[in-house]
């Protein structure tokens, strides 16, 4: 069973150490705190659906789509222009998210169903 604090005392300490890497990644005009209040919604709103237990893939769309939120956040509050890799970085975990899944529907193509044919008669 999820315990409510096991789950706020884990996305507690992953929000602080995303916003800790972050900060050593951005310029020095973006300082910790700006970026902790940047993803901080999107850090609450992931540990609400992993505590509801969303299955897997629903649970992993939504985090590449409220990283990318967090990211366009973080560019909206800093006061100069963000390293192209970070802004790159915002789109690594839906890049990879859509590979999997064309992976997947790659790999079970021959267990769909065939179109069906339109007989003319």
């Amino acid at each position: 069973m999820r315990h409510p604090l096991d789950i706020i005392a884990m996305f507690a300490a992953l929000w602080l150490l995303a916003a800790m890497v972050l900060d050593a990644l951005t310029p020095k005009e973006l300082t910790a705190v700006m970026i902790a209040i940047a993803i901080g919604p999107a850090t609450v709103i992931t540990a609400v659906f992993y505590y509801l237990r969303c299955p897997r893939l629903d649970f992993a769309v939504m985090f590449a789509a409220l990283w990318l939120i967090s990211d366009i956040a973080m560019a909206f509050v800093s006061q100069t222009q963000l390293p192209h890799f970070l802004i790159a970085l915002g789109f690594v975990p839906a890049l990879l998210i859509g590979i999997v899944l064309h992976w997947q529907r790659f790999q079970h193509r021959h267990e769909r169903l065939p179109a069906p044919s339109v007989k003319r008669g």
